[in-house]
């Protein structure tokens, strides 16, 4: 019998990077800010965060809220999780 089936299921723990969230300071500020203005409007409204891993232990964050809000961060375990193999093939084609 299953472990889902008997009723018991376990907790799976993942662990996180840890986020300098002194360096997000700025977009954080901006995304807080941007959802307030959609919380007030008293209409339809709409946002979207976008991630891309850039060169140079970089990623690249865009907020979609009428208009884009462009921020490049430092991110050194951007590629840090992943096996060597698969690295190194994104290394090669992000180059």
């Amino acid at each position: 019998m299953s472990e889902i089936a008997s009723g018991a299921v376990s907790e799976v723990t993942v662990s996180k990077p840890a986020i300098d969230l002194k360096s997000h300071k700025e977009f954080m500020g901006k995304l807080i800010e941007l959802y307030g203005d959609l919380f007030v409007h008293d209409g339809y409204g709409d946002m979207r965060i976008e991630m891309k891993i850039l060169r140079r232990g970089q990623k690249e964050v865009i907020i979609h809220c009428g208009k884009q809000y462009r921020y490049v961060m430092d991110c050194d375990q951007a590629l840090s999780n992943e096996s060597p193999l698969k690295a190194l093939l994104k290394r090669d084609i992000l180059a």
